[in-house]
């Protein structure tokens, strides 16, 4: 009886085509069926860094003449040394320079004493989804936050509505020469009711000023910025008034805090005057940074 012959090479073929008939094979766009096209291998844009990489040096950010005009005893200090030093200013205790700066200055004179300081934070974000920019806008919001800014007030708007009433009013009054009969004049006291007395005006006009000097957002400095003024101490003590103006730069914050306490009590700092020159500071800043 014969005896088929036994091909090993027949059954290595048959089994490899049965075992590629078990496994998945590639799809048509030569990429695995497994193949995960929002896995890790797929490439994150990595966020956009801050435009600025390093920081000032605070203490020579602001100039003498600058510092003449927001520390009026500088220039009553004799001793040329002393004054030297004085406008030097002493510098912050930072542990990473790259990221923080700072610079005091304390003078004190016989109408008050004065001081000032300035801060530079560059913000870094480490999450390679938000940019330092972004970062920079949650770190100034927590700042605007914790300023506690009151709401705009309406007196622009009552001014508005004032002077809209007045107006109707005049138009709806007979022209004198529309009728027969001549128009009665007002009463005096009708006429003492309708016209302000000296005191009212300027009670409205020290309520605008104060309006306007009010913490507030400021929309002329930098990304953005904020301004706030406080008043402390009563009473036996001298009164002294801080005022604080914050402004945004791409990834970099600036904070100014200027503060004055007179020699003498009773006497109040200006609030204008202080915030006039601590804006003016702010804004060289701003320029000196290129924003």
């Amino acid at each position: 009886m014969l005896r088929k012959a036994y091909v090993p090479g027949a059954a290595a073929l048959l089994a490899a085509l049965l075992l590629g008939g078990c496994t998945g094979g590639s799809s048509s766009d030569g990429r695995a069926d497994n193949a995960n096209p929002g896995g890790s291998d797929a490439t994150t844009a990595a966020a956009q860094p801050g435009r600025y990489r390093t920081l000032p040096e605070a203490c020579r950010a602001v100039g003498h003449n600058t510092l003449d005009s927001l520390l009026p005893g500088i220039k009553q200090i004799m001793d040329v040394d002393q004054r030297d030093k004085a406008y030097e200013g002493q510098a912050t205790l930072t542990y990473d320079t790259d990221r923080k700066v700072g610079c005091r200055w304390k003078v004190e004179s016989s109408d008050a004493t004065d001081h000032l300081s300035i801060d530079f934070e560059r913000v870094v974000s480490y999450d390679n989804t938000v940019s330092d920019d972004s970062q920079a806008q949650s770190v100034f919001a927590a700042k605007r936050a914790a300023a506690h800014l009151p709401e705009p007030t309406a007196t622009e708007n009552s001014a508005s509505t004032t002077e809209s009433r007045t107006a109707s009013g005049a138009g709806s009054a007979s022209p004198s020469g529309s009728g027969s009969t001549p128009p009665s004049s007002p009463s005096p006291s009708a006429s003492s009711a309708s016209s302000p007395s000296p005191d009212s005006s300027s009670s409205a006009s020290g309520d605008a000023a104060s309006a306007d000097l009010q913490p507030r957002l400021l929309s002329d400095l930098g990304d953005e910025a904020l301004l706030d003024d406080a008043l402390g101490g009563s009473g036996s003590t001298a009164q002294q008034r801080t005022v604080t103006v914050a402004f945004r730069t791409s990834n970099v914050i600036v904070t100014i805090v200027y503060e004055e306490q007179p020699a003498t009590v009773g006497v109040v700092p200006d609030s204008k005057e202080m915030q006039d020159k601590a804006r003016k500071l702010a804004a060289r800043l701003a320029d000196s940074l290129g924003g």
